[in-house]
């Protein structure tokens, strides 16, 4: 998987772009209409004169369904109809060869990596500037997967890192609901001697100061 580095730099081969643009039909599925109106002006100001705008999924599989000739397909990812990621997955099973990219307010890593995961040839923030809106489609036109990289520079540090055993964990999860050692020691059915061992090592493999710092941990890494 390939994503673009140059994003925030807008070092987009610009000849390219424009060779694409007025070769390229595009879709846009978003239910806010000064949106899709918005990025649909902007494409055709950078050269994409075919652009159809729909407000629903089922208009947008509709649309693919009938026509079938689409070079790009944009879908708002919180849209009536897209149910979290399963709207995407029904239409890159419909688009086949045809790159279909999520268009999106949110710019969470998770969010982002599980959009791509799921088939999207890419991640388009609506807070990009026009210019590189229209960059990033003729990038996963060309075949490359586009996702901006101050959003993959958020990437959370693998879980498996802290290498916390399943026991461990569960102690960490007291610790994150505010348990006491005894607390834990009874719904765990352990001694309160052993908890206190397992919330030693948990500050140790984590590096936490207490047993507050490791339960800000837990939460910042989504260990609980």
């Amino acid at each position: 998987m390939m994503y673009d580095r140059s994003t925030d730099r807008h070092s987009f081969n610009s000849s390219a772009t424009s060779t694409q643009s007025s070769q390229s039909r595009i879709l846009i599925a978003d239910d806010h209409d000064l949106i899709r109106e918005t990025i649909a002006s902007f494409l055709g100001m950078r050269g994409f004169d075919d652009v159809e705008c729909v407000g629903t999924l089922d208009e947008a599989i509709n649309s693919v369904e009938s026509w079938g000739n689409f070079d790009m397909v944009l879908l708002d990812l919180d849209m009536p109809g897209m149910n979290g990621l399963d709207g995407l997955r029904r239409m890159v099973a419909i688009c086949g060869d045809t790159p279909v990219a999520i268009i999106s307010g949110t710019n969470k890593f998770d969010i982002v990596q599980s959009a791509i995961d799921a088939g999207a040839r890419g991640f388009i923030p609506k807070t990009m500037p026009a210019k590189s809106i229209s960059a990033a489609i003729g990038f996963m036109i060309a075949g490359e997967v586009f996702a901006p990289y101050h959003i993959l520079q958020k990437a959370p540090e693998s879980n498996e890192a802290f290498d916390l055993k399943p026991r461990e964990k569960q102690v960490l999860s007291g610790l994150s609901e505010g348990l006491s050692n005894k607390e834990i020691a009874l719904k765990l059915e352990l001694h309160e001697v052993t908890v206190k061992l397992h919330v030693k090592t948990l500050s140790r493999k984590l590096n936490a100061r207490n047993r507050t710092h490791a339960a800000m941990i837990a939460r910042d890494h989504g260990l609980v």
